[in-house]
């Protein structure tokens, strides 16, 4: 009971924040604007603040979901690499402006079971986090590799890291290590990426670099997980 007040304080301080800033805006654009400008800038950063709300709601319940087996899932043969592929694609623009070498090294035979979509949603996170976290001129590397019976996807960076300590509590919804809470983010998203790995019977590992690196751990049909 203890874990789930917790959950739920934390849930009501991520809301606050974003709504709180949401009615401000509002309110102060009611009592002090002039023109239409200003009404529009004003609405502009409401919708902004709103997104951010939605956001965590909406990630909460896809955790739920998936948790919980209330996702319809499209199990079948996909190739991890191609996924990958698809995630850094997706990203590059962003470790473009912040001058973030993102680097990549993917297998020739990478195929696997699993569901298309939340394996790319999966690998996207991963990536997005790494990003997020890595300074500005750092480097983030993507990989997808076979080793033994596995199929790994391996997302590392030059950020601060994850220490031993809070590895396993990362994974839970809404933690974020003291060295990580002025970056922007809800906390949701390793915690996604745990549910995912979970439902297909793959392993999440996290380590230290320097740097932090995530692994996802795809076994082969047949291998004990």
């Amino acid at each position: 009971m203890g874990q789930l007040a917790n959950v739920g304080n934390d849930i009501a301080h991520d809301l606050r924040t974003p709504l709180t800033r949401v009615r401000t805006t509002l309110e102060r654009a009611r009592e002090n604007a002039q023109t239409l400008d200003e009404l529009r800038a004003a609405a502009d950063r409401a919708i902004d603040g709103l997104d951010k709300s939605l956001s965590i709601v909406t990630a909460l319940l896809r955790i739920a979901a998936i948790e919980h087996g209330r996702r319809t899932v499209e199990f079948g043969t996909v190739n991890l690499a191609e996924i990958a592929a698809e995630a850094v694609e997706l990203y590059s623009p962003m470790a473009e402006t912040r001058n973030i070498r993102l680097s990549v090294n993917f297998a020739n035979n990478a195929s696997i079971t699993g569901d298309r979509d939340l394996l790319f949603e999966a690998a996207a996170n991963l990536i997005d986090n790494a990003i997020k976290f890595t300074p500005d001129s750092g480097a983030v590397e993507v990989s997808v590799t076979r080793t033994g019976a596995y199929t790994v996807l391996r997302v590392g960076d030059t950020g601060p890291g994850i220490g031993e300590a809070d590895r396993e509590a990362v994974t839970r919804r809404f933690y974020r290590a003291d060295k990580s809470r002025r970056t922007p983010g809800v906390g949701l998203g390793l915690s996604l990426v745990s549910a995912i790995a979970k439902l297909h019977g793959f392993r999440l590992v996290i380590s230290g670099g320097p740097g932090c690196i995530i692994e996802i751990l795809c076994p082969d049909p047949g291998v004990s997980r």
